[in-house]
């Protein structure tokens, strides 16, 4: 085989086989192909796609690239979610004590923060003590336990994902649906799920701003799924306002424990419940969607997610006081609120906006080497369509220096829009896409 043809054949629009594919990705890796003809490849992806084959072949390429984590050891049907990133997106600490505490062992790796999305290796760091490393062994073990660990994942995992994600990055390719729908899923797959469950973000804040794209996003990765053996489902979710209330990693976690507690509950909480009931029928533990959400809502009720959470805090070495008493958890020391200006609606509060508020006070990293001080942070105090009065909080920001304080609030107060008329909250859901 030779790079050229294979670029050649793309560009053309002609589907790749298997073979030629794992050739360019194997080429990659090894310097056979030089970065300069991946770049052309992707290029040529961008313009032509790929089919639903073509898109498999390349994922279990990637997927096979570096280590296989090897979940055998696990007993019943192992299952993990993602999200494609958002703003307030607390889900992981609230649905996978719910989805454990249902019987589904849980066994999740996952990511930093980056840009103006969370990440919830960062948030679970909030917790003193809190360790994100684990030998696969602990891994293994842990879950068989108790149902349930969260973890980062290692850099031997898809190694071929971050190198062609790098090139895609400065070639302007990042957005093509074959090669983001790839790149999610070659990592699912190399980290042995059985079943997955995405959440798949649209609006300012999300990765994909329009409902087209997202849907054909899902559907790609669905059928990857589908294709590699895995149990599948997909929501699509707004992401024009922040999920939660909390925007930054301390904040995020004292919400994830007050939902759990029945302190809070909104929009985050409803989420988790649709996420968390196509989790438990993946994992076999209920037949129907509607029954698995009164399970998952009685275990909210009785204690029990809160409880599965607090064995998981206390297996991975954190401080377990904090899970009872989530005024422990460190936030930053300064303070102000924005109020709203006038009498009317809220009628927008943008997800993408208030992101990058929370990031420039501290609670964001903009490389994946940079720091971020975990304390920082905002909660959202109202929702869209919410009525508002003269002087009413909107919301409350934290940070650990004055400038930063300020410089965030000014970015934040540009979030909110108000009208004198009642304006409609866009759907928390706009569709479910199944295998």
């Amino acid at each position: 085989m030779r790079a050229p043809d294979i670029i050649m054949r793309k560009r053309d629009g002609h589907a790749l086989s298997a073979g030629e594919i794992g050739y360019m990705i194997q080429g990659m890796l090894t310097g056979e192909v030089p970065d300069y003809q991946i770049s052309a490849f992707c290029m040529a992806v961008f313009f032509q796609g790929m089919t639903p084959e073509e898109t498999t072949a390349l994922t279990m390429a990637m997927a096979d690239s570096g280590r296989r984590v090897d979940l055998a050891a696990i007993r019943g049907v192992k299952i993990d979610k993602h999200s494609t990133g958002g703003v307030g997106d607390t889900t992981t600490l609230v649905l996978t004590p719910m989805v454990a505490a249902a019987g589904v062992p849980v066994a999740k790796m996952s990511g930093r923060g980056l840009g103006h999305t969370g990440g919830t290796l960062d948030k679970l760091e909030s917790i003193p003590g809190f360790r994100v490393s684990l030998s696969e062994r602990e891994f293994v073990d842990q879950v068989n336990r108790i149902g349930l660990a969260v973890v980062g994942q290692t850099e031997d995992v898809a190694p071929a994902d971050k190198r062609l994600y790098a090139l895609r990055d400065v070639t302007a390719t990042v957005e093509s649906i074959p090669l983001i729908a790839s790149s999610i899923i070659s990592k699912k797959l190399a980290t042995g799920a059985d079943a997955i469950v995405l959440d798949v973000k649209v609006g300012s804040g999300a990765f994909m701003h329009e409902l087209g794209k997202a849907r054909e996003l899902a559907l790609a990765m669905v059928d990857i799924g589908r294709m590699a053996g895995r149990r599948m489902a997909a929501l699509i979710t707004d992401m024009n306002q922040p999920l939660g209330q909390a925007v930054g990693n301390s904040l995020e976690v004292i919400e994830a424990i007050d939902t759990l507690s029945g302190r809070s509950g909104g929009r985050l909480l409803e989420l988790c419940f649709e996420l968390g009931a196509r989790m438990v029928v993946l994992g076999g533990a209920c037949d129907g969607i509607k029954d698995a959400r009164v399970i998952l809502r009685r275990l909210v009720e009785s204690g029990a997610a809160l409880a599965k959470l607090k064995e998981m805090v206390e297996a991975q070495g954190g401080d377990v006081s904090c899970v009872d008493d989530p005024g422990r958890i460190e936030v930053a020391p300064l303070s102000t609120l924005i109020r709203a200006p006038k009498d009317g609606y809220v009628c927008r509060a943008d997800a993408l906006t208030l992101g990058r508020a929370a990031a420039t006070m501290g609670a964001g990293r903009q490389r994946k080497t940079d720091s971020v001080d975990l304390g920082c942070g905002l909660r959202v105090l109202v929702s869209v369509g919410d009525r508002v009065e003269v002087g009413q909080p909107v919301a409350e920001l934290f940070a650990s220096a004055q400038s930063r304080l300020d410089e965030g609030t000014i970015e934040a107060t540009s979030a909110f829009a108000y009208s004198d008329a009642p304006c409609q909250a866009p759907p928390l859901i706009y569709e479910a896409v199944e295998a």
